[in-house]
């Protein structure tokens, strides 16, 4: 069965003697002040409840320290409840978040973790498919986010979050600050022939002039995306959820490496291969023949005997990633994973992914996936305490970039 790690509602078994502390282990890649933020809370809360993890001791292969596996099988661990910021927050306070329909699910999880409610809104669709927005309470003078990923149907969801903007720009909003976890458009950054548009800076261009004073994104395709805002631009990069998942593995460091689907790619697998103790690095390279078609060409690195983490920032229709992890298999690669941040999953992704090339195929909620898109290997993550302690620093004017240091 698939499974999931997002926040759940405080129902799971309680244990006096349980730590707070041990429900998730991704300090390891955050930094002391996120560290620290965190422990307080627990602090705050250790009146309430005591909630268990259930996770094992640490164990050594060849010599080397692992972290216990947590698989698909044994019992997830649980983020703290939403209750735990309330005392945080004033009750005039003027931060509000208000949700699109492209991913609610995710919205309800960032106001969990922040600890406040999300903004009432209505939204619709008209007989003849225009948009209407209108927000339900007063949002004058305050700081609006605003959480509405571009993805499919790209166009309705990108039409959907312009309305939005300039319905909290109509109502006097103070700032207004577009969260997009999925920015659809993002690989139309330049042009590789003649005669074609850069969607990106198009739709950066809408999103700007629709009101939005500030944009946060999670792993934005191609970094040079940022410029084509003319508004500040925060970058998310979700890579500790994915690390603290896979520090969870019974994965020798001596057996893994690193492996980047394509060329472009290469600056990302080397940063997630330094945070996995400088694991090594091995590149597939492709040519791509058109859009959504991929032929993998050969391999750079190797890959004989070792667990291969292949690491990219979406996965579409999978042609590349499939492809390439083909090609490891070939190489003599032991095991497998797939890891992305945008699980897009066009046709026909989800029959190449459950093919049986991969021992996991990891991603995160940036969009949501439906129920008929699951399948065995497939773990979903929860970027929503990411985005959530992005949404706060934003607020408090605190760095941004001190969360992934």
């Amino acid at each position: 069965m698939a499974s999931m790690l997002i926040p759940t509602p405080p129902s799971c078994s309680t244990s006096s003697s349980s730590s707070l502390f041990s429900l998730r282990r991704s300090g390891a890649f955050l930094p002391s002040d996120f560290r620290a933020r965190f422990a307080v809370v627990c602090i705050k809360i250790l009146s309430f409840s005591c909630f268990k993890c259930e996770l094992g001791e640490s164990e050594s292969a060849n010599g080397r320290p692992v972290v216990p596996i947590l698989n698909t099988d044994g019992i997830l661990p649980k983020f703290l409840p939403t209750r735990r910021l309330e005392s945080s927050i004033p009750a005039n306070s003027r931060l509000k978040i208000f949700s699109g329909t492209a991913n609610p699910t995710l919205a309800e999880e960032i106001a969990w973790y922040m600890g406040v409610k999300l903004g009432k809104v209505d939204v619709k669709r008209f007989a003849d498919g225009e948009t209407y927005v209108q927000l339900q309470e007063s949002v004058r003078g305050c700081d609006v986010y605003l959480i509405q990923p571009t993805s499919p149907p790209a166009n309705e969801n990108l039409m959907e979050l312009q309305v939005m903007i300039d319905a909290c720009r109509r109502a006097s909003a103070k700032n207004i600050t577009a969260v997009i976890p999925y920015f659809g458009y993002a690989r139309a950054d330049r042009k590789t022939q003649g005669r074609e548009s850069i969607a990106a800076k198009l739709v950066a261009n809408l999103i700007t002039i629709a009101g939005a004073d500030r944009v946060i994104a999670c792993d934005l395709h191609s970094g040079q995306s940022m410029g084509y805002f003319d508004i500040p631009v925060d970058h998310v990069y979700c890579q500790p959820v994915i690390l603290d998942y896979l520090a969870s593995k019974t994965i020798s460091f001596d057996d893994l490496v690193v492996v980047s689907p394509d060329v472009g790619g290469v600056a990302r697998a080397r940063a997630f291969a330094k945070k996995l103790s400088d694991a090594p690095l091995a590149i597939v390279d492709k040519r791509r023949h058109g859009h959504n078609i991929a032929e993998v060409m050969n391999l750079i690195g190797d890959v004989k005997g070792k667990v291969a983490v292949m690491l990219d920032d979406m996965i579409d229709t999978a042609g590349t990633i499939t492809k390439g992890a083909a090609l490891l298999h070939e190489e003599g690669a032991k095991e497998v994973y797939a890891c992305c941040t945008h699980a897009v999953f066009s046709p026909p992704a989800i029959d190449r992914l459950s093919s049986g090339l991969f021992q996991e195929v990891i991603v995160t909620n940036t969009i949501p996936i439906p129920d008929k898109n699951y399948f065995p290997q497939l773990t979903v993550l929860s970027v929503a305490n990411l985005l959530g302690e992005t949404i706060w620093r934003v607020h408090d004017d605190c760095s941004v970039s001190s969360i992934f240091q």
